[in-house]
This record gives C-alpha cells, structure tokens and sequence, in this order.
C-alpha cells in the first residue's frame, strides 16, 4: 500500500523530510550525478540506522532485549513506517542511478561505434585488399567441410545411449 505525504512527515525528521523529498521525481532529474551518489549514501545511512531501531523496538516487545527507554516499547508502527519510507527512496534513488548508468553506457556504445566505422571507412579508402588474399576479384574461395557425415540415425544414437544408462542404473542397484 502506498504512504500519504501526510505520513511520510509524520514519520521523519526534518532532516530526513528534506533527503526524501530530494529522491521524488521533479527534484531527482534536477540533481547531478554527484549529489545523486551523496544523497543515496545518507538515505541509505537513515534507512540503515530506522532498520536497527525498528528492529530493536522488535526486540523489545517481545521481551528479547532490554528497553533503551525507561519502559519498554508497545508499538512500532511509527519506526516500521519511516523505514518503509526511507527504503522506498534509496529504491528511488538506485533506480535513478541505474537509469543513468544505463544512459551512459548507451551513449558511449554509440559514440565507439561511430568512431570504429570511421576508422574502417578510412582504412578501406587508404589500400585494397592485400596481395596474396582470398578476396580475388571473383569473390572466396569455396572451402569444404571436412568432418565426414555420420551415418547413424540420431534416434539410434538416443536409443542405445537410454539403453546404456538403464543398464547402468541396474548394475548400481545391485
């Protein structure tokens, strides 16, 4: 289910309200790739250290850990929403980087591959085929295959190979 506005600044702070709200999408496509790596680091700091207190706050229902507070906790809906929210921004934030990443690496494909057929244009301009090569003026060569045909049936190859493991299959039965 998803979570309001309205309780999302109910479960953060200040702080962190400013950080998730950077990871929603006007904001997010403003940031540079520097700020986005920054940012992704610090939600991933807060949404590391809201695991560790929802986990505590766990802990402490259930008697397994000794209360941080005066009396142990009764409820943890407030820690387990703020680490849902802050897990949904680094996923934000992780899709954002990998879509830029993506974009790059698309980019930089691009741009190799112009610069590689530029590169054979010019060398194919420059000289002809070599001397000595198979590439005479009336085309290749016709090269033959020189593994001979087999001469079974590829079901008879099937038949005797299932034949030999159920054999097999009974000897170790034994």
């Amino acid at each position: 289910m998803a979570i309001t506005q309205k309780e999302e600044a109910r479960a953060l702070d200040a702080e962190e309200r400013d950080l998730v709200e950077k990871s929603h999408h006007p904001a997010l496509q403003q940031l540079s790739d520097q700020e986005l790596s920054k940012l992704v680091k610090l939600v991933r700091e807060r949404r590391d250290k809201a695991k560790t207190t929802a986990e505590q706050r766990r802990r402490e229902m259930r008697g397994k850990a000794a209360p941080r507070g005066a009396t142990p906790s009764k409820a943890d809906t407030g820690s387990r929403t703020k680490l849902a929210v802050l897990a949904m921004a680094v996923r934000r934030l992780n899709s954002e980087s990998e879509r830029r990443r993506r974009m790059a690496a698309s980019t930089s494909l691009v741009s190799n591959a112009k610069k590689a057929l530029a590169l054979r244009q010019a060398s194919d301009e420059d000289d002809g085929p070599a001397f000595n090569s198979r590439h005479a003026h009336k085309g290749m060569r016709d090269v033959s295959n020189q593994r001979a045909d087999s001469l079974i049936r590829p079901m008879e190859r099937g038949r005797l190979r299932k034949a030999a493991a159920v054999s097999q299959a009974k000897r170790d039965a034994r």
